[in-house]
């Protein structure tokens, strides 16, 4: 099996150092760049399976190394940020970020975190089409949902759990199939995590969250989108 390679993107040589060899001991094989430049020059010459990217560089900032990143591919990407904001995540989702972790970590954390989008993007292939349902429009390219025609913000994690149940459309998915999908193996049994997203995307897309018409809940099984 070929050894997954993982660039990092940071202006700190200390991190680099340090997660490098979180990074290699948990089984991957790191590639490191100081700045934005370099990384965007690392992903043509390397091929990385994923790139975990800082915020707050010199020069290039995160945002835009990953605005370049996107116009080019769909590598999954994992940025570092030093804020907990709403709004620095949102920003980052509508230009594609497939996760987020605040600083200050724990190197356990963000290995799992890596391991865990990995396992989505092997096993959740990039639907190249736009599925409409009523007023609800989910483009999946764009990575985009809107409703009447409205933009409707959603956090990573929302974006990942409708995109999966939008990829089952019409069938009732396990709960436990949901968890592992969207939020990986370490969740499994967690099926609270599950419905407090279900409520929060339904409070986003539904005219009457309490009587949804797209997120059915199938008792006991899991969930449907419609």
């Amino acid at each position: 099996m070929t050894t997954p390679t993982i660039l990092l993107i940071d202006d700190d040589p200390t991190l680099l150092e340090l997660l490098s060899s979180h990074l290699q001991t948990a089984g991957y094989r790191p590639l490191t760049a100081r700045d934005g430049a370099s990384g965007l020059k690392l992903v043509e010459e390397s091929a990385p399976d994923l790139v975990v990217l800082d915020v707050m560089m010199p020069n290039m900032n995160g945002w835009e190394v990953c605005e370049r990143l996107r116009q080019r591919s769909h590598l999954p990407i994992i940025m570092l940020t030093a804020k907990g904001e709403e709004i620095d995540k949102l920003r980052g989702f509508r230009l594609g970020v497939d996760d987020y972790v605040t600083k200050p970590f724990s190197f356990a954390e963000l290995v799992a975190r890596v391991g865990a989008v990995l396992s989505r993007a092997a096993h959740s292939p990039l639907p190249t089409h736009t599925l409409t349902s009523d007023d609800l429009t989910i483009d999946f390219e764009q990575r985009r949902v809107m409703v009447k025609e409205h933009l409707i913000e959603l956090t990573p994690t929302e974006y990942r759990l409708i995109e999966t149940l939008a990829r089952h459309a019409n069938r009732t998915v396990p709960t436990e199939m949901l968890l592992t999908e969207v939020w990986g193996h370490d969740y499994v049994g967690e099926v609270e995590q599950v419905k407090h997203y279900i409520w929060t995307l339904r409070k986003k897309i539904e005219n009457d969250p309490g009587d949804p018409k797209h997120l059915i809940t199938e008792r006991g099984f899991g969930y449907r989108l419609e």
